[in-house]
This record gives structure tokens, sequence and C-alpha cells, in this order.
């Protein structure tokens, strides 16, 4: 369907499936969503090589070319936000703004509880559902125990490869935005959970005070899935944030 809108380009938490961003997308339905598995995540074969950031932006640009795409608006939770912020630098024409959600500048971030950290890094969070149960709260905070919305996420998650998950960790080894940041000039949501024990809310913080043309907003008593928990909240801010852009694209035509 035809959308005076650009689509929004999603780069996906850490091992997590496209299947996981359902509900957001579902919601922002005059907004086409391009999204793609990372190497050995949902659908996609295994990564053959090691990758980073630099290859998978230009793998992006190259997907955006084949669908004729010249410019998006780019989105990203966790992994993804530092995936986001690396294509906006990379690629700053192709970008018009950017929504950094529940991430961190890179290497150079304040860590989390060590025992959401902890339970993060292990596998079982995919492939066990009893184990991603017992453990949701410390691993994402701000989810009412047994709540629709937990049970919905759980059940929307495949397990990734070993080796997709390996390689997606060590992509992001030894990186970092922080230097680069003051050069981002694109208009930036920063959208932060209150309770999230993954990534500190500080880390929204320094991105919003680094990004020139950035905006933070908190949601109050979000965990890291804050986009789940606080949906219709998180739309809201969203749709406003980019549909500015398009109001500020009229005036300047019709002038």
């Amino acid at each position: 369907m035809p959308s005076e809108h650009p689509p929004i380009l999603f780069f996906n938490g850490i091992g997590a499936n496209i299947e996981a961003a359902a509900p957001l997308a579902e919601r922002l339905t005059e907004r086409g969503f391009i999204m793609f598995d990372m190497p050995g995540t949902g659908e996609s074969p295994d990564p053959v090589i090691p990758y980073n950031p630099v290859t998978m932006a230009w793998t992006t640009s190259e997907l955006l070319d084949h669908y004729s795409i010249d410019q998006v608006d780019v989105m990203g939770v966790s992994w993804g936000g530092a995936m986001a912020q690396h294509f906006a630098l990379q690629h700053s024409a192709r970008t018009r703004r950017l929504v950094l959600a529940a991430t961190t500048p890179g290497m150079l971030m304040v860590p989390g509880n060590p025992a959401a950290l902890s339970k993060m890094a292990d596998p079982r969070r995919y492939i066990d559902p009893e184990f991603m149960s017992e453990h949701f709260t410390t691993l994402y905070g701000g989810m009412v125990e047994g709540s629709a919305a937990k049970q919905s996420h759980i059940a929307r998650l495949k397990p990734p490869s070993p080796r997709g998950y390996l390689y997606q960790l060590i992509a992001m080894l030894g990186w970092t935005s922080l230097p680069a940041l003051p050069f981002l000039k694109k208009e930036t949501l920063v959208m932060m959970g209150s309770d999230d024990q993954i990534v500190p809310i500080i880390n929204g913080r320094i991105l919003a005070a680094m990004i020139p043309n950035a905006i933070l907003e908190i949601f109050d008593g979000g965990g890291h899935l804050f986009l789940l928990t606080h949906t219709e909240e998180s739309v809201v801010k969203l749709r406003a944030f980019l549909d500015a852009a398009v109001t500020t694209d009229k005036q300047r035509k019709a002038s």
C-alpha cells in the first residue's frame, strides 16, 4: 500500500528473530517495515565468516538498493540500536530520522545488573521456555509475571544457532559510536525504560547528551522490553516523532 511515510529500517536485539518485532509493526500499519534476521538467527542461514557493523551496514544498503528504497527512518533496539547508529553514520544520506531504544554507544557503556547480564549470555533463554519464564523479570525487568505480553514474546522467539549468536556477540567487540556521536546530525529519539536491568538508563542519557539533535523519552517502570509492556505509549511517542519529519518536509516543499 502506498504511503507518504518512508519505511522503518528496523534492527533487532541480539539473537532475536523478526517475529519479535511484530507487535510494534502491527500498530504502525501506515508505515512499511524493513527488517531481516541476522546471520544464524530466525530463518537466516549461519554466517560463513565473522562480520562487523561496517560490513553489515553495507549489506543493509545493498538490500535497500534491491528494493529501490532511497531513504528510511532507522530504528534499533538493544544490540540493534548500535547497528542503527552505525548505519546512520555510514549511510547518512539514506537516513532521515533515527530511533534508538534500550541501547548504548557500544563498548563504552555503563553495564547493567550482573545477574541479568549473566542470564542474557546463557543460550538457554532461547531454547528452554522454562528457563526464560523463570528468569524473565531478571532479564528484562518491568514485566508483570504471567502477563500476556510476556507469554506472547516467548512464543515468538526462535533460538539462534550457536555460531550465529557467537558471531553477533563478537561483531560489536571493540566498537563504540561515542567519538562519532557529536557528528551525527540526524534528529534522534532515544527511548529508555526506567527499570531496564540490561541497559541502565544512564546509557540513554549519554546518547541524548552526545547526539546534537536528540530527545530522550523515559518510560516509567519499563524494562528492557518496554516496547512490549508500554506499547501504546511507545507508539504514540514514536509516531509523533516520525510524523514531525513529514510535516517539516511538507513545509519545506511548500516554501
